[in-house]
C-alpha cells in the first residue's frame, strides 16, 4: 500500500502558503496541454480554473456563478457548467461528488483518478496521487467479475492546522 508523506500534504494544508504560484503553475499547465490537445481554453474558461484554484477549497458552481458575475462574466448557470464541464474533460479539475464541488487537478498531465482529503472543518481538499490504490481497486473489482466504471475516494477529517486550532485528536 502506498504511504503519504507529510512533504505530500504540504501545500495545501500549509498554512503559509502561497496560492498565487498555485494558480499560475495551474494556468500555465492548462495553457500548454490545452495546445496539445487542439482544445480551446476560453477566457471564461480559464477564470473558472483560476476561481477553483483560488484557495484549496472545492467551489459549487453557483459560488463560481457568483464570482464570475463580480468579474462581469456571463451569469447564467449553462456557462459556468459547460466551463466545468470542459476542465473535467481537459483532465484540469476534479469534481468532489460528497460536496457537489470541484477543485482544481494537481496533475493534470495524466489521466488518473482523484482521491481526496477533506477538512470537515475549514473546507480545504488535498488530491492524494495514488496511483497505486486505483491499481489495486480495479484488481479487486475484476477478482469479483466486476465492471469498475467510477472510482470515488474521499476521505474527511482535520487538517494539521485545524487540529492544532480545535486540539481536537485525529481518528
Amino acid at each position: 500500500m502506498p504511504t503519504v508523506s507529510d512533504s505530500d500534504l504540504l501545500p495545501a494544508f500549509c498554512t503559509n502558503h502561497d496560492h498565487h504560484q498555485c494558480i499560475d503553475q495551474a494556468l500555465s499547465k492548462a495553457k500548454r496541454l490545452c495546445q496539445q490537445h487542439n482544445a480551446r481554453l476560453t477566457p471564461v474558461r480559464e477564470r473558472v480554473l483560476e476561481l477553483i484554484w483560488q484557495s484549496h477549497k472545492p467551489l459549487g458552481a453557483y459560488q463560481i456563478l457568483d464570482r464570475l458575475a463580480q468579474d462581469g462574466f456571463n451569469s447564467a448557470p449553462p456557462t459556468v457548467y459547460r466551463a466545468l464541464e470542459f476542465l473535467l474533460e481537459q483532465g484540469l479539475a476534479h469534481r468532489i461528488t460528497s460536496l457537489n464541488a470541484f477543485i482544481g487537478c494537481s496533475h493534470p498531465e495524466r489521466c488518473h483518478q482523484g482521491y481526496f482529503l477533506i477538512c470537515r472543518h475549514c473546507g480545504s481538499a488535498q488530491e492524494l496521487p495514488l496511483d497505486a490504490l486505483s491499481t489495486q481497486l480495479k484488481q479487486i473489482a475484476m477478482a469479483k467479475n466486476f465492471l469498475l466504471e467510477t472510482q470515488i475516494v474521499e476521505l474527511s477529517g482535520l487538517c494539521p492546522s485545524c487540529q492544532q486550532r480545535h486540539q481536537e485528536p485525529a481518528l
